[in-house]
């Protein structure tokens, strides 16, 4: 039974949500909180986690952030603002979706369903990839070069992976947001880029290379050879 984390401080919010995971077979445990979020991930050990944005005592960005400096468990971030430069931080930080209030119910559980279907996915495969001298290891969800772990954090792991498993295909970014946050996603797109820029630092003497073709996307080339 996949376990579900709440973290809302509206609490027929967090009845709502209680209710219909519930209905569809999921463990749910709930806080009204944000100081409570980490302890309670810590300890409940959740599948996903359902975050809040605002909260009393520490906005839904800094919750995150403490989350994924000690888990990699999907966070599904909740809003009730609609502006372009929240979802961009949410993700940039390590949301893996995003859903603005007020939501149905159905939606939630189909974007919770879709979250899920991929991370367990990515753990059941146990391809290694090797280009140049980076290893990805996919069961693992760790990159190395020259047996070196890199630092990567979530949503930069998922696009090196779609831009390796894709090597010398241009991937728009568009697509790279298809793939990796999983959503359909209009308007802005600089989370992409920013995200790119961060791999590339990570990737200096790798033997790989992101070539970046404008007004077209991204695409994944060696350098070198081993």
């Amino acid at each position: 039974m996949p376990k579900i984390l709440a973290v809302d401080d509206e609490h027929n919010i967090l009845e709502l949500i209680k209710l219909y995971l519930s209905r569809e077979g999921y463990q749910v445990d709930t806080v009204s909180r944000g100081s409570e979020a980490l302890p309670k991930v810590l300890q409940f050990n959740p599948d996903l986690v359902i975050l809040d944005l605002m909260l009393p005592d520490m906005d839904g960005f800094e919750v995150c952030r403490q989350i994924r400096g000690k888990s990699k468990v999907p966070i599904l971030m909740l809003t009730a603002r609609k502006e372009d430069v929240d979802k961009i931080i949410g993700l940039e930080m390590g949301a893996d979706d995003y859903l603005t209030k007020p939501f149905n119910p159905r939606e939630l559980i189909a974007r919770i369903r879709a979250i899920l279907r991929r991370y367990q996915t990515g753990q059941k495969t146990g391809e290694i990839i090797e280009l140049g001298k980076l290893r990805i290891d996919l069961s693992g969800h760790e990159a190395s070069i020259d047996n070196n772990r890199l630092q990567l954090r979530t949503k930069e792991f998922a696009l090196l992976v779609a831009l390796a498993q894709n090597l010398g295909n241009v991937l728009s970014r568009e697509k790279l947001l298809e793939m990796v946050w999983g959503f359909d996603y209009f308007g802005e797109t600089r989370t992409v880029d920013v995200h790119i820029n961060h791999l590339r630092e990570k990737l200096a003497d790798s033997g790989v290379n992101i070539e970046t073709l404008r007004g077209t996307g991204y695409k994944m080339t060696i350098t070198r050879e081993n």
